[in-house]
């Protein structure tokens, strides 16, 4: 099991350049562009700058996607060059074969989630208004669409199955969960369809964490996301114990 994270993150730092620098460039350029030169434009949010408002956004941002892309692609690709035969075939459990990804990932959102709140500070001012929940919201997202990235693997056939769901599902969450707006802009029937987007509460969350404020109970938000977890653990251990899509 310490092999196989091992092995997930000298991949990240070995191609560097598509794992680590992305995020950190997109991030100074969101910056930029909607903090700087429009968030100052904007009225403060609940007390807080526009530019503060998003930062939980944009870090939440690269944990869902990077994590979601980051299992699946790295799964799938053990799976088209047949090497994850002979992960299958060692003496780890299966549970460990699936903690072994998602906590490769972890460690690399670990990396780029420091390296993008310290670009952060060079815009503005930001503390860790409560950071036991910060880190739980992020830990927990960031295993959730590992594991939702994992299940995509057992069913992907080819490379484009892995970013049917990045690009056509969770990039259009992620802009309608509230990363760069607060709900009181949005008409009534608006906010309706963001209370069902589970990646607002996650948004909502870590802006609780981050700047101590929230529009939905954050706990209840929590509660939900480690259920969605467990719920996700055992279905890929299902189909882990059944090498769903991975015999020749």
């Amino acid at each position: 099991m310490q092999t196989l994270v091992r092995k997930e993150v000298t991949r990240v730092f070995r191609i560097w350049k598509q794992t680590i620098l992305p995020p950190v460039v997109t991030s100074v350029l969101y910056f930029l562009i909607f903090g700087s030169f429009i968030g100052s434009q904007i009225q403060d949010i609940s007390g807080v700058s526009y530019m503060q408002f998003i930062i939980p956004g944009l870090m939440m941002m690269w944990a869902i996607t990077a994590s979601y892309a980051n299992v699946s692609s790295s799964f799938f690709g053990a799976k088209f060059q047949k090497s994850i035969e002979e992960i299958l075939v060692s003496p780890m459990h299966d549970w460990m074969i699936i903690i072994a990804y998602v906590l490769g990932w972890i460690i690399r959102w670990v990396i780029i989630g420091v390296i993008v709140f310290i670009v952060s500070l060079f815009f503005t001012d930001i503390s860790l208004s409560h950071p036991i929940i910060t880190l739980l919201f992020l830990f927990f997202t960031s295993s959730l669409f590992g594991l939702l990235g994992l299940f995509n693997g057992f069913f992907a056939k080819s490379f484009d199955d892995v970013n049917i769901i990045p690009t056509f599902v969770i990039t259009p969450m992620i802009y309608l969960g509230g990363v760069f707006y607060s709900l009181e802009f949005l008409s009534p029937f608006w906010q309706t369809v963001s209370h069902f987007n589970p990646i607002f509460y996650m948004v909502d969350g870590l802006r609780y964490g981050l700047l101590w404020v929230a529009e939905m109970p954050t706990y209840l938000s929590l509660g939900a996301i480690i259920a969605f977890n467990i719920i996700f653990f055992f279905i890929n251990l299902r189909l882990m114990k059944k090498w769903y899509g991975l015999r020749s």
